[in-house]
């Protein structure tokens, strides 16, 4: 057998073996969406993957919510709390960034350190004292625990992810722009940001699929039904008696993958450009 050959008989195999990865990892997806509208007596009974009778009861009625409360105010919530997160974490991470990157101050290497230190920290670990300090300021069931931390720049992962990428922009550029008359202020905005996006896009993608997705903190702090997340709103509707109303279960599920698989398809190139790249091309 000569060598181009073998080599295509090997690179054949491996896309093989790639799309075979691919459409297992894409099966319990398929069968989520699928199975949604799928009648509830064929849900768990029919083997096959395409349904044998269709129905889109399952999303009116998940529609409909709890309580008199429609799915669509907790979808307005979720991106409620999603929108400004992102926001948050933007200029937040962005500016303590910027600082760490450029500036110069008193332990910087200290406080650069204990930040890298706060990554390996564990969630779990700050959850009672957090719930404590927020429990005195009167803050349960309301959005200040999910959104105000994103405004303190806490997700140290972007911080240390636009460090990264503002050190691989040349400081010839800020020097020449010292040399204008800029500032800092100016600086950042006008030099620095503008090269920031890819990074700031990243941030944003990750920011808005972690809080859509966050159901923990959403539960511990949220209890109230009109201020219930999507994600509170699914789980409601799961009756641990055995009774629950799989159709609309799946079919809320199904509306919950739209809007993160939307942001990731329309941002995609600047996310994979934001972690291929550190600074100027």
């Amino acid at each position: 057998m000569d060598m181009p050959l073998k080599r295509q008989l090997v690179q054949a195999g491996r896309h093989a073996a790639i799309i075979l990865l691919g459409l297992a990892m894409l099966y319990p997806v398929l069968w989520l969406i699928l199975s949604s509208f799928k009648p509830n007596q064929l849900i768990f009974t029919d083997s096959s993957l395409i349904p044998t009778a269709f129905t889109l009861d399952h999303y009116v009625n998940g529609w409909k919510g709890l309580q008199g409360i429609s799915f669509g105010r907790f979808f307005s919530n979720s991106l409620l709390i999603s929108a400004l997160s992102v926001i948050g974490n933007v200029i937040s991470c962005s500016l303590a960034a910027y600082a760490f990157s450029r500036l110069k101050f008193k332990f910087k290497s200290l406080w650069f350190s204990i930040m890298l230190v706060t990554i390996m920290l564990p969630y779990h670990v700050t959850l009672v004292p957090q719930y404590i300090l927020y429990n005195e300021l009167q803050w349960i069931n309301t959005y200040f625990p999910l959104i105000l931390p994103k405004w303190l720049a806490q997700d140290s992962f972007f911080i240390l992810l636009m460090v990264q990428f503002i050190r691989g922009i040349p400081r010839e550029l800020d020097e020449s722009a010292t040399i204008d008359g800029c500032g800092q202020p100016q600086i950042f905005f006008r030099i620095v940001v503008p090269l920031l996006v890819p990074a700031l896009i990243t941030t944003a993608i990750f920011t808005f699929i972690w809080s859509w997705d966050d159901f923990f903190s959403q539960m511990i702090y949220l209890s109230k039904i009109d201020l219930f997340t999507v994600q509170l709103g699914i789980r409601s509707l799961f009756d641990p008696s055995g009774q629950s109303d799989w159709g609309a279960l799946l079919a809320m599920s199904t509306l919950s993958l739209l809007p993160v698989t939307i942001i990731f398809l329309v941002f995609q190139r600047y996310f994979l450009e934001g972690i291929a790249t550190t600074g100027l091309k």
